[in-house]
């Protein structure tokens, strides 16, 4: 297990950006591919994107695909989802996880997850 910490939501106004950081402690980070899921009220909870353990994958949602950019940074323990262009649509609790798969984008894959962190986009 990992334990997983996420930080960096807020309020933003559509069009704009914000860049949410995701810490891990616990056992070796880098062994772990990485992903971004959220969950808007009412809704079910959505994968957004990965990373695989050496950064030299990235895969994303078709719904944030060209505006969402995943990175890690393995000596800082540290993934990082940066958010370009939003939309009133990508307002939603945000949670990192982490998986032992290569490539993974079904929530139960995952076994860690961070307690989440509110991102409002308004219009």
């Amino acid at each position: 297990q990992v334990q997983l910490v996420e930080s960096g939501g807020g309020l933003v106004q559509a069009g704009g950006s914000l860049r949410l950081s995701c810490a891990a402690s616990g056992r070796t980070f880098s062994r772990y591919t990485m992903g971004w899921f959220r969950q808007a009220p009412g809704k079910e909870r959505e994968f957004v994107g990965g990373i695989s353990w050496s950064a030299g994958s990235t895969y994303y949602a078709d719904s944030v695909k060209g505006r969402f950019t995943i990175s890690r940074d393995n000596a800082k323990n540290t993934v990082y989802l940066q958010m370009n262009s939003l939309k009133t649509e990508d307002t939603a609790v945000y949670y990192c996880a982490a998986t032992d798969d290569f490539i993974a984008t079904m929530g139960a894959d995952f076994g860690s997850w961070g307690q989440g962190t509110q991102v409002t986009v308004s219009a």
